[in-house]
């Protein structure tokens, strides 16, 4: 018995590790705001300090805001994969395949090139049948619009 088929999601589509990313945003901006009162409490800091408190309060909730950026974003032309410091456009006819294997900490794609990319957009670290159910609904689409492009008999 086979597992049931999902349904295919309507276009455009955007899988995102939401819980990951609140979690991320929410601990930058209270780092950013402890160390920002901080600064400006220490009466023995001088005006240099200060700002350097500030700036590596910056630099921690800007790091964090990196990381919280990974997403897949699905539509009528292809598959847009945004990892932490960068973006890749996929046509549906590059995919091959969506994998995501018991242990791995996010999807791969098989690719037509003959390489495997990370899909940082779902990933089933604190979510993990959240990114099950994305990473299905990625492989659905990712079959419809293969099967919809092949005009072999």
């Amino acid at each position: 018995m086979s597992a049931p088929r999902p349904d295919v999601p309507a276009l455009p589509v955007t899988f995102r590790p939401t819980l990951t990313r609140v979690v991320l945003l929410s601990v930058g901006l209270a780092m950013f705001l402890v160390i920002t009162v901080i600064a400006l409490m220490l009466e023995r800091l001088n005006p240099g300090e200060r700002i350097t408190f500030i700036f590596v309060a910056v630099l921690f909730f800007g790091v964090l805001a990196l990381l919280s950026r990974p997403r897949v974003t699905a539509d009528d032309t292809g598959v847009t994969v945004v990892n932490i410091t960068r973006t890749r456009r996929l046509a549906w006819e590059e995919i091959l395949r969506v994998n995501l294997r018991s242990g791995d900490p996010w999807v791969f794609l098989d690719l037509s090139d003959g390489t495997s990319m990370p899909a940082l957009g779902i990933q089933p670290g604190m979510a993990k049948e959240q990114a099950i159910r994305d990473a299905r609904a990625l492989r659905a689409l990712t079959e419809s619009r293969s099967a919809a492009g092949d005009d072999t008999p």
